[in-house]
């Protein structure tokens, strides 16, 4: 994980699999919240509770196992009811602009350990990892916002929506 102060590119940030999509991400967040990257979320999934900040729709296409709804458009504190403030929370939306938006909120309300998974939903599923349906069935199904953006989707075998 990477805490930072400021809103400079931290040149130590989490390594993406594709330097293109790196720089687009580097040039849309702020880096207002702390990062941690994929392979850490995999490997210790268990240490934190992790939320979609993507729309309704895009989370039931596909999702993070054990990820839980939060929202960005329809973002409700109140499914942050029972989440203790002190509590390990990764945020993913696409690429990471969304949930470092929510991040930003959450923080402002006195959550402490907020942290934006560095290339979101798009890097888990370059790296090989899996996702799952609204059922919680693993799927190839992946949507990518917006047309435009299915460009830095670049696992193969994935059906792409948006």
């Amino acid at each position: 994980m990477i805490n930072l102060g400021c809103a400079q590119v931290p040149t130590d940030r989490p390594h993406l699999a594709d330097p293109e999509f790196d720089a687009h991400i580097a040039r849309l967040l702020s880096f207002s919240i702390p990062l941690i990257g994929v392979e850490d979320l995999h490997q210790n999934k268990s240490d934190y509770i992790v939320f979609d900040t993507r729309e309704e729709d895009e989370f039931r296409v596909s999702h993070i196992e054990g990820a839980q709804y939060l929202g960005y458009k329809n973002f409700d504190i109140s499914r942050l009811e029972n989440i203790p403030k002190d509590s390990n929370i990764v945020l993913y939306c696409s690429v990471g602009y969304r949930s470092e938006k929510v991040g930003e909120q959450l923080m402002a309300m006195g959550f402490t350990k907020v942290y934006n998974l560095y290339g979101s939903i798009f890097e888990w599923v370059n790296r090989g990892f899996e996702v799952v349906d609204n059922r919680g069935e693993p799927t190839r199904k992946i949507h990518t916002y917006k047309l435009d953006w299915s460009q830095w989707m670049g696992r193969s075998g994935m059906e792409k929506i948006w």
